[in-house]
């Protein structure tokens, strides 16, 4: 389990794709993952870009830590999420790890971050942006 403090130290790195090479963002029904790594080269990280399902504007995107640990998650066009206190959060909304939580909690998104979520691609660089990616390769939008 990670702490708070842990949690803070893995935002904070910045991070960089091992494989730079253009993104295919993909299609509904798809799911494309990638990998990170802190520049300092000490972590890894997966990010993943889901649209497993039939809605066309629902897309799930994740920054996990050691495969497992979702550190950051945001969830658009999806259901309302049930927090451990009982407080229903909207969708679009972004799940941050807690000590003792782990994703469990989600907050509503601040539209200054995520400026445009009916827009994937937009809110994908947004998304990666809060992840501390300060390099993003090239996404190919393949969808319609």
């Amino acid at each position: 389990m990670l702490t708070d403090l842990d949690v803070q130290r893995l935002f904070d790195l910045v991070k960089e794709f091992v494989d730079a090479s253009r993104i295919d963002f993909p299609n509904i029904g798809e799911y494309v993952v990638r990998e990170l790594k802190s520049t300092d080269g000490r972590e890894s990280f997966l990010v993943d870009i889901n649209r497993k399902g039939r809605k066309p504007a629902k897309c799930t995107f994740q920054n996990r830590y050691q495969v497992t640990e979702i550190l950051l998650r945001l969830d658009i066009d999806g259901p309302t999420h049930d927090n451990p206190d009982g407080e229903e959060v909207p969708c679009p909304h972004i799940h941050v790890y807690r000590e003792g939580y782990a994703d469990k909690w989600a907050f509503p998104i601040d539209s200054k971050e995520f400026t445009d979520t009916s827009d994937l691609v937009i809110s994908f660089r947004e998304f990666l942006s809060r992840c501390n990616v300060q390099v993003c390769p090239e996404i190919q939008r393949t969808f319609a």
